[in-house]
């Protein structure tokens, strides 16, 4: 396996404890990242800690409920987080790029591809990428698990080779407390190994990051969760996954559209579809709205959304070519109209 271009999520408890900067673990893994840069990779940081940082200048000791003083917090700790990147990387004659995205930045199929290209152009320059939540503006994303969320849809914006989680877990544990070191297919039962953190100054978890390597393998990308603090851990990902943490298995690769398809776009609207509608999908066929059962949220024509079988379990996302009233109304019945055509349409 070729890894060349490398998403590396950065977690807030590798660089904090108990309100403390750990200095000594950010030098050892921006030194990681300047010498893979210098023997010619492409890295791109997704850095949490902003939020921390700015509790530990406001002197909070919790992280706060209030959004207004989350955002606060965020403001004043990314600047300085971006500091210290800058100060460091530029000692090592290495330029660091800050990028700040919203979902509205996926959202946006024109704004997605103004994102990728400024991430693509900064690692044409040897430069490296540091992205963060755009928290001062973000209502929605200031919640559970939206950085482990956010470096996978950067891996598969960028067409990353690797995606790794870097936390202060070495990786996945089983029931024995034993590190999973290969996960082939993410199952209820591996979700089931998982928990929400508890610390105070964060959030995610181990199921925030399973969701992120779902994100990734459905992509095409390997991912691999692994322990920050380990010594020379990025060098040793990259030369045996494997041995090195969790590493979650590939599925095929999807093309880009497909990718901001299934994961760029947030879904406007759910629909759910009966087993012969299902079979047909599986087959690469159009939506029509025969198959059709049910409805839910308000979306128009042209709106990405999911397709659930009558399980309750999500098959597909798509371009849908009408609105939900329309479909309400023409849902059981004959209509020559698809509802998703088949090239707008990605199987999950």
């Amino acid at each position: 396996m070729k890894i060349n271009r490398i998403v590396i999520k950065l977690g807030s408890s590798l660089f904090y404890s108990k309100q403390l900067f750990n200095r000594r673990a950010f030098l050892s893994l921006t030194q990681q990242v300047c010498d893979l840069v210098k023997d010619g990779k492409e890295i791109i940081i997704v850095s949490s800690g902003a939020i921390a940082l700015g509790m530990h200048l406001l002197k909070l000791k919790e992280r706060p409920k209030e959004l207004n003083i989350l955002q606060a917090a965020a403001a004043i700790g990314q600047n300085e987080l971006m500091n210290v990147y800058s100060r460091y990387f530029k000692d090592k004659t290495i330029t660091a790029g800050q990028i700040l995205l919203t979902w509205d930045d996926f959202d946006d199929h024109k704004r997605y591809l103004n994102a990728k290209n400024t991430i693509l152009t900064l690692l044409k320059y040897k430069c490296v990428p540091i992205i963060n939540e755009n928290d001062t503006v973000s209502v929605d994303e200031i919640k559970f698990g939206d950085n482990d969320r956010l470096s996978a849809m950067v891996a598969t914006l960028s067409g990353a080779d690797l995606l790794l989680i870097l936390s202060d877990v070495e990786g996945l544990l089983d029931r024995d407390k034993k590190l999973v070191r290969l996960v082939r297919e993410i199952t209820p039962q591996i979700r089931a190994l998982a928990c929400p953190t508890q610390k105070n100054s964060c959030v995610g978890g181990m199921i925030t990051k399973i969701e992120a390597a779902k994100i990734a393998v459905n992509s095409g990308i390997p991912c691999v969760i692994a322990c920050g603090h380990g010594k020379n851990i990025i060098n040793k990902v990259i030369a045996q996954p494997q041995d090195n943490g969790t590493l979650f298995i590939p599925k095929k690769s999807l093309k880009a559209r497909s990718r901001w398809l299934a994961y760029g776009s947030k879904p406007k609207g759910i629909i759910y579809v009966d087993d012969g509608a299902k079979a047909a999908l599986l087959n690469k066929k159009s939506l029509l709205s025969v198959g059709v059962t049910q409805v839910s949220g308000n979306f128009i024509s042209g709106e990405v959304i999911t397709v659930m079988d009558s399980s309750g379990g999500e098959i597909a996302r798509g371009k849908t070519g009408i609105n939900s009233k329309q479909l309400e109304k023409q849902k059981g019945q004959h209509f020559e109209r698809e509802v998703i055509h088949r090239d707008n349409i990605v199987i999950l």
